[in-house]
């Protein structure tokens, strides 16, 4: 969430300027809202102001002296609600305005205007025609989405077999290194979360309609970054604490209510899917740093995997509600012959901070601050088992196991069809 103050002077020019990212997000009517509120706010001090004067005189009030009083009873009850409705509304409106885009942030409104930073990793040359992973799984009896389908419906899958220790390994691959190399602290979160930690992490109000809700109310939560990132909600951390590094394990959930029909075939785009999230909490002159540390964190996952990606900075109309700047790692899966998301990695910078009052104090009787918050996906499982099957299939059918996974897999090298 912005503040107040800013939007106040800065709400027309972001629609000039950025309209791709702010128009139609009520920032159009938020000037006027404000003049009209703090209009209102000043004739109600004004009034109440008059009627302190008149109670305060001590003789008998004249009969003109209480019907003035009558009236102004009757204008502050009307101003009190005219300023209580404003605040509601712009209220509204703050909660519904993305984030400020950084100025190393490509302009353009939508994905056509994202901007390719570096690629690693030369994608193989097969000497037959690569399958994509939903020919693939199902040949080697390992993903079942008919039965998927069965059991839950469209965009559910059964992983069977290697495919499921697959699954395990690589949670624990992805652990190994966040916690005993990179310096995260692993978390286990409740997979359920309440609506103060959707509205944190910028979830709720606006996209509701992309979470399943339980009938008590609870959600399941679409990541981990939910969770962890309202470790810290309501609390002034004390500034050597920071910067605080979690990096979680959860299944996660989304009903994918804004992406439909992108991505419906095989396990690209799923109702449920396991994922590692890391999560920073740093201070507001660190978060720059932190946003490369991290991405680098989960570039260094795909390259000890031995799989081609590229980083990619999102434009302002494509960037994350939240975020402030974002690197998405794309890599190269040869059985769709394209790049495919499978990192996001963000600077929230205080926008979630802020709406889930998370600050620090850099000195006993300094005035708290908010802090930075960032988070990767780091990876999803499901997506990085597409890479694994795509780039590292045989012609036969068979499919490799990378070599830094084996240890992980009890030995095994390969995936056959049992």
């Amino acid at each position: 969430m912005l503040p107040r103050e800013y939007l106040r002077e800065n709400a027309d020019r972001l629609l000039s300027e950025i309209p791709e990212r702010f128009a139609a997000s009520g920032l159009e009517t938020y000037t006027q809202l404000d003049r009209e509120r703090r209009d209102a706010v000043t004739k109600l001090e004004e009034r109440r102001r008059r009627r302190n004067e008149l109670t305060a005189v001590k003789a008998k009030p004249s009969p003109e002296a209480l019907a003035e009083m009558k009236a102004l009873k009757e204008e502050i009850r009307q101003l009190e609600e005219r300023t209580e409705e404003a605040d509601r509304m712009l209220a509204a409106v703050e909660r519904s305005v993305p984030n400020v885009p950084q100025d190393s942030v490509p302009r353009g409104r939508d994905e056509m205007a994202n901007r390719v930073e570096r690629t690693w990793g030369e994608p193989r040359k097969f000497d037959f025609s690569p399958q994509a992973h939903w020919d693939l799984g199902p040949a080697l009896g390992i993903l079942d989405f008919e039965r998927g389908v069965k059991i839950a419906g469209a965009r559910f899958t059964v992983l069977m077999g290697a495919a499921a220790r697959l699954s395990r390994a690589l949670i624990q691959f992805f652990l190994d290194v966040h916690v005993d190399e990179q310096g995260y602290t692993e978390v286990l979160p409740p997979f359920l979360a309440n609506a103060d930690s959707l509205f944190g992490t910028g979830q709720l109000p606006k996209f509701e309609s992309d979470l399943f809700r339980t009938a008590e109310g609870y959600y399941l939560i679409p990541t981990a970054e939910v969770p962890v990132t309202n470790l810290h909600r309501d609390e002034i951390l004390p500034a050597d604490r920071l910067p605080l590094l979690y990096a979680a394990y959860t299944p996660c959930f989304r009903s994918e209510a804004g992406a439909a029909g992108r991505d419906t075939r095989g396990m690209i785009r799923q109702h449920q899917f396991d994922k590692v999230e890391v999560v920073m909490l740093v201070r507001p002159e660190h978060s720059a740093a932190a946003l490369e540390a991290l991405t680098a964190h989960n570039e260094e996952l795909l390259r000890r995997l031995e799989l081609p990606y590229r980083v990619v900075s999102l434009a302002t109309g494509d960037l994350g509600f939240a975020s402030a700047k974002t690197y998405d790692l794309e890599v190269w899966l040869p059985g769709m012959n394209a790049y495919k998301e499978i990192s996001s990695c963000s600077n929230y910078e205080a926008f979630q901070a802020r709406r889930a009052s998370i600050r620090f104090r850099r000195a006993e009787g300094d005035k708290p601050e908010f802090v930075h918050t960032l988070n990767g996906s780091g990876l999803p499982i499901g997506r990085t088992i597409v890479a694994v099957l795509e780039n590292y299939q045989r012609p036969d059918g068979s499919v490799a196991i990378p070599d830094v996974l084996r240890p992980y897999m009890r030995g095994q090298t390969e995936i056959r069809r049992a």
